[in-house]
């Protein structure tokens, strides 16, 4: 594989392996979050502003630890025959299968970019009683499309070289 490609699987990779390990402490954040609504309802006034934040939080793990859980191959597979083929076969298939994946992403990004736009155009708000911004979740969920589609480009190159019987 040229060296340039090589450098981008490894850019990627270590940035995406960053970023998903720093995910991971997302579930504290929720746990957090969660918590104090409970002792909020329980000792004081409830928050108004704990649900949502727990559902922002929780948007925020998914889509930003996707492309570290597409790098572990974390994510849901069929194995009916999977397990059973040689890796060359895995190569071609997953080589196939990402395209999907990649046209998938970028639909995402598209409209996800277009939402984002709108919502910082005309200051959208949540509708709910507290009413935050809705902007900083929506980029949110760019960054982390865009995460998942460097990821799968990533993924792709390297079932490339796979098959090419190279290192990648």
């Amino acid at each position: 594989m040229p060296r340039f490609i090589v450098g981008y699987v490894r850019v990627v990779d270590a940035i995406n392996r960053r970023i998903g390990r720093l995910m991971m402490y997302g579930l504290f954040v929720m746990m957090a979050i969660l918590l104090w609504s409970s002792i909020s309802k329980t000792f004081f006034m409830p928050s108004l502003w704990t649900l949502e934040s727990a559902q922002f939080a929780m948007v925020a793990y998914y889509i930003l630890g996707g492309a570290y859980a597409i790098q572990l191959g974390a994510n849901v597979r069929m194995d009916l025959f999977y397990h059973s083929w040689s890796l060359r076969r895995k190569a071609w298939f997953d080589a196939f299968t990402i395209l999907f994946m990649i046209f998938f992403l970028g639909v995402l990004l598209y409209g996800g970019v277009e939402s984002t736009l709108y919502s910082l155009e005309y200051n959208q708000r949540s509708r709910t009683a507290w009413r935050p911004y809705l902007w900083p979740i929506k980029a949110v969920m760019c960054i982390g499309f865009v995460l998942m589609l460097l990821q799968a480009l990533s993924e792709l190159f390297k079932d490339v070289a796979q098959l090419r019987g190279e290192e990648c």
